[in-house]
Order: structure tokens, then sequence, then C-alpha cells
């Protein structure tokens, strides 16, 4: 198993001549790494709506709603979360994207 840095939170400059590098095209590079952003941000929402769902009440929608504490913890531990963008820059970075051109 190969050692991944952490991701930050935060935004970083990028050099782009090395985010190019892979498929030696920057375009190319960024529509790859779009792709899997909307990959990863469709698995959260999934992910985040399931673990929601379970909260769902069917009290009427004027009644005052009480803060459950469970629920509180998942929306911030998700809140937490690197964006979907960074993740997948991150791992296209670290080469863990699998990609072809579709004319290959």
């Amino acid at each position: 198993m190969s050692k991944t840095k952490p991701i930050s939170n935060n935004t970083e400059t990028r050099n782009l001549s090395e985010l190019a590098e892979p498929t030696g095209n920057i375009y190319e590079s960024v529509k790859i790494i779009s792709i899997r952003s909307n990959q990863i941000a469709a698995s959260v929402k999934k992910e985040l709506s399931e673990k929601l769902a379970q909260f769902k009440s069917d009290a009427d929608a004027l009644e005052e709603t009480f803060e459950n504490k469970e629920q509180a913890e998942i929306s911030k531990y998700y809140e937490v979360q690197p964006k979907p963008t960074l993740v997948a820059i991150n791992e296209f970075e670290e080469n863990q994207i699998y990609y072809r051109k579709a004319e290959e």
C-alpha cells in the first residue's frame, strides 16, 4: 500500500506543466479531474442523503423540529471533509485514476 499525502482543505497553487504531464495536455487533465470530481461529489451526496434519511420524520412541517445531536455530528463531519475537486486532483497527482482516450 502506497502512502498518500493528506488532502488539504485549502486551495493550493498548482504547476500546470506538472498537471498536464500525464496526459500531455492540460485540458485533458482538467477534464479527467472534473469527471472524477463529479463522481466523488455524487457518491458523497448519496452517502450523506442515506445517513440523513434515517432522521426524516413524518411530522407536519409546521411543527417545531428538535435538533438531533447525531444528525448534527454527521453534517459537521461532511462539512470538514476536503472538497471533491481537491480529492480528485490529489488522486490524479498520485496516479490513482484510471482513464483512457475513447479512440484508443
